[in-house]
């Protein structure tokens, strides 16, 4: 029964897309272009430490707080969390709001 869940669990891991993601690695090349970079994980999480320049919007605020800190729909912005799970639904939010050029640092950043 275990194995069974572990192998359920996989397989809800979704695939890397090149249009919408990026990896850990290239977040400093993202950086360098002058990205916005904002961090959905809980204020706790942020507090503990987080990208450097990286804003603080946690994922259930995102909707709320967004247009406050970023008035350009075009703005080249890079979300990241723990896991890529918070941001990657932050993603599709902000890209329902009409941003168009938003990126995930797939499977999140452990800092």
């Amino acid at each position: 029964r275990f194995a069974y869940i572990v192998q359920r669990n996989l397989d809800l891991k979704r695939s890397f897309d090149k249009n919408k993601d990026i990896t850990k690695e290239e977040l400093q090349l993202y950086i360098k272009e002058g990205a916005t970079i904002i961090d959905v994980r809980s204020p706790q999480e942020y507090r503990e430490g987080h990208v450097d320049g990286a804003i603080s919007i946690p994922d259930y605020q995102i909707k709320k707080e967004i247009q406050k800190h970023v008035k350009n729909k075009d703005e080249l912005i890079v979300l990241y969390c723990s896991t890529g799970h918070r941001s990657q639904n932050c993603q599709k939010i902000l890209e329902n709001m009409g941003y168009n050029n938003v990126y995930n640092v797939y499977e999140g950043i452990i800092i």
